[in-house]
């Protein structure tokens, strides 16, 4: 007892430094603010922080704007939503440096002079990469991963990082060493996960351009509820090198590095400064496929698939009205839409996503926690993952009447052995086979579909592991996805969700109703999703949903 209490207030010790580094950082951006701010009076950061991206970058890589302006009303600006959502973990002090030589520097890269923000699992040198974990503190990355290196060749100025959901499996953003990140537009609500930071920081204006990393809607999830875009890219399209993973090795589910901003012109801006030979040389995985600027401009009439539901998580009344909404404006304005139907997605999530990102039963993601003082949420899973087989038999068998869900989700928590882990990847790969040939029979260019939303109360997503399956579907294809905002919650939409049961009935969908209400004057979503490797088709639609 006496060791453990002394352990535990070692840990104590770490996360208190960790809290008092982050209050420092805080304290920094103000003094650095503060005297910006007295020896430029006349500078209106207000002016800087209504551009958007692409005039942004234009303006300072013609000298129009010099980089130290943007780069303070950025600090100011990211500080207040620091305060007001708590959404940073460090500032990087180094960025005050490379905004000075960027000065004296010829005007080059086309994010010169951008302020970035990072999330916290991608490594920037000097920094740790915690993963909202203990045992990851005062463990300072040896170099910056690719992404971080190649924004910085582009002239781009990384920050601030930013936080995560501890072992960034959850879709909200709280962990015990940062605390709570909660949603700009509503503080009662979630950001959304695993790049919570990010879309609080965007969403609110700190930020004119985030990075992040999506497994099962990481990027989409904070996206979709800070009312701004974001795209997740097919997996080997950016390097994922200096990136820590929250199940590191598994290849079921594929995960991506992508980013997140207003608009859909600055994601696209993002993607021209990422997709260089930069990325390709340091990094020879990624395949050296530049942006396609043909594609990304293109005017031509898209057949678009839609579908309002995936059956197995009940859309929202608003929801189900953006997709409907969203799909009449396209008609109009010249496009072709043709419905897609979606068979066994739960399937999908239990068989493919769940069983594939835990295959060994779990033991490797649990192994994680060892040492933690919390377990983020993750109580039954963890239990799950400890139990003998035969009592998860026993528990996967008598629940199955009652509680169907439930029993799938036991039985993919269950340890594989080698043989049925590489005959699961075998069906997953014949699984994206069968959509792709459902895809061309349709003759489709791209897909048109609902995005989980409005944002959820704070707490709710860990009770509501099994409404990730909007977003999880295209990892497990490993398709390009982003998310659009294209309306928001009615009083109308309030009223119809009294009547919202879920497909299943069981404890899951009654809590999901719950989570969804007084949520009047939240945005909500749509997906746009495109076959692997075309990102620019991808971005093209979603520039075409964004202007209709």
């Amino acid at each position: 007892l006496l060791l453990r209490w002394r352990r535990r207030r070692a840990l104590w010790r770490k996360v208190a430094e960790a809290q008092e580094r982050q209050e420092r950082s805080l304290v920094r951006m103000e003094a650095v603010v503060q005297r910006f701010r007295e020896q430029h009076p006349s500078v209106s950061a207000a002016s800087i922080l209504s551009l958007p991206l692409p005039e942004l970058s234009k303006k300072l890589r013609d000298g129009s704007l010099p980089p130290d302006h943007v780069f303070y009303a950025y600090v100011g600006k990211a500080l207040q939503l620091a305060t007001e959502t708590n959404c940073i973990t460090e500032f990087l002090q180094e960025s005050e440096n490379q905004v000075r030589k960027a000065k004296l520097m010829e005007r080059q890269g086309l994010l010169y002079g951008v302020p970035v923000s990072i999330k916290d699992s991608i490594d920037c040198q000097g920094h740790d990469s915690t993963l909202g974990f203990i045992k990851n503190l005062n463990k300072p990355a040896a170099e910056d991963s690719v992404v971080v290196q190649v924004l910085k060749r582009q002239g781009a100025i990384p920050f601030v990082k930013t936080n995560v959901p501890q072992s960034l499996i959850s879709y909200d953003c709280k962990n015990l060493i940062f605390g709570q990140t909660r949603n700009p537009l509503l503080y009662t609500r979630t950001p959304g996960g695993s790049s919570g930071g990010e879309g609080a920081l965007v969403g609110g204006g700190g930020s004119i351009l985030g990075i992040g990393t999506d497994v099962g809607g990481s990027l989409r999830f904070p996206a979709a509820f800070c009312g701004i875009c974001a795209i997740k890219p097919t997996g080997k399209r950016l390097s994922k090198r200096g990136i820590m993973s929250g199940v590191a090795g598994q290849k079921a589910v594929a995960a991506a590095v992508g980013p997140l901003a207003k608009d859909v012109e600055s994601l696209a801006l993002c993607l021209r400064a990422l997709l260089s030979e930069d990325m390709f040389s340091l990094d020879s995985t990624v395949p050296p496929l530049p942006f396609n600027e043909e594609v990304y401009s293109s005017t031509k009439p898209l057949r678009i698939g839609y579908y309002e539901t995936d059956f197995f998580t009940m859309p929202s009344p608003a929801m189900r009205r953006a997709v409907r909404q969203t799909k009449q404006l396209l008609e109009e304005a010249g496009h072709t839409l043709v419905p897609f139907e979606l068979t066994n997605v739960d399937h999908v999530i239990f068989n493919y996503c769940v069983r594939g990102m835990f295959a060994d039963g779990g033991s490797s993601f649990v192994k994680k926690f060892k040492g933690e003082m919390e377990k983020g949420g993750t109580g039954m899973f963890f239990w799950l993952a400890k139990a003998p087989h035969w009592l998860k038999t026993l528990l996967c068998w008598t629940s199955k009447p009652f509680v169907p869900r439930l029993s799938s989700i036991i039985r993919s928590i269950t340890e594989n052995t080698v043989g049925e882990v590489w005959s699961l990847h075998q069906e997953i790969e014949d699984f994206c086979h069968q959509f792709i040939a459902q895809w061309k029979k349709l003759n489709l260019d791209v897909m048109l579909c609902p995005m989980l939303g409005p944002a959820l109360g704070i707490g709710y997503p860990a009770k509501l592991s099994v409404a990730v399956s909007y977003t999880m579907l295209y990892n497990a294809l490993d398709f390009p996805a982003g998310v659009v905002p294209v309306t928001l919650v009615t009083d109308e939409d309030e009223e119809q969700l009294k009547g919202y049961k879920g497909y299943y009935q069981d404890w899951w969908d009654r809590t999901l109703a719950k989570a969804f209400r007084g949520s009047v004057g939240m945005p909500v979503a749509v997906q746009c999703v495109a076959l692997p490797w075309q990102e620019e088709l991808c971005l093209r639609f979603m520039k075409e949903v964004e202007t209709l």
